[in-house]
């Protein structure tokens, strides 16, 4: 097999042989023909290229998500307006943007319902972040009305209920949630418009927009960012995320 290197050496001067600016016409002929063959008889190499690139893409998304992660701390954890459980003094906070309506959060949910209950030293955080339409719109607004008025128990409540719950979300089933629940309906509905919970939908989604996140769920574990959930869960992050902190 007639290897590329050899190629360049038949056809171009050893000094300008990858000097492209540097050929003749006919030279640079030459040179494209010799590749093409090359890869022609080792598409291996096309894919081994195309690897490679998608790594150091990949590595160069990780380390900005990882500067934008240390520049956002404040309003990432102590934004003050959402949701902690789990430890509130672990060593690792899981912090998931979530959109009520979104099929695969509903599919996640038990997933990290498991991993809080199983992790004693991780604190977890929920942002809202309806961006599925109308209905996912209502539910956030009536969980963060319940959060203001009632206290993060009473959030989780209502969290755990609109991921499990079936049929379509609107002000009269809405309404009727508050009622079974015990809540003074009257004032979580009239709050849902509230200036307040105005402000926390745009606070998430400012912080969304600054981290490039446009999908639910999506995780802030250590400096690492999961635009989606891993095939293997989110497990082998927080023990990478405690690896890089015991290092």
């Amino acid at each position: 097999m007639k290897s590329l290197l050899a190629a360049l050496l038949m056809t171009a001067t050893p000094a300008l042989a990858l000097d492209l600016g540097a050929m003749s016409d006919s030279e640079k002929e030459a040179f494209g023909a010799a590749v093409r063959e090359y890869l022609m008889e080792n598409p291996e190499v096309m894919i081994e290229a195309m690897n490679a690139l998608e790594q150091r893409r990949m590595a160069e998304e990780t380390k900005n998500d990882a500067a934008m992660i240390a520049q956002l701390q404040d309003e990432i954890y102590n934004d003050g307006n959402s949701y902690v459980g789990g430890n509130p003094d672990g060593d690792i906070t899981v912090v998931e943007f979530i959109d009520y309506r979104c099929g695969v959060c509903r599919q996640v949910f038990p997933h990290v319902e498991e991993v809080v209950a199983n992790d004693e030293n991780v604190r977890v955080i929920f942002k809202d972040y309806p961006i599925l339409g109308e209905e996912s719109e209502l539910a956030s607004r009536f969980a963060i009305a319940v959060k203001q008025a009632e206290g993060n128990e009473a959030y989780k409540k209502v969290h755990d209920h609109f991921y499990t719950m079936r049929g379509n979300v609107s002000e009269d089933s809405l309404r009727a949630t508050a009622e079974e629940m015990g809540f003074d309906a009257d004032a979580i509905m009239t709050a849902m418009n509230s200036d307040a919970v105005n402000e926390v939908l745009a606070a998430n989604a400012q912080l969304a927009q600054q981290l490039q996140i446009s999908g639910t769920p999506s995780f802030i574990i250590g400096d690492t960012l999961l635009r989606g959930m891993p095939q293997t869960g989110i497990v082998p992050v927080i023990e990478q995320a405690r690896q890089a902190q015991e290092g």
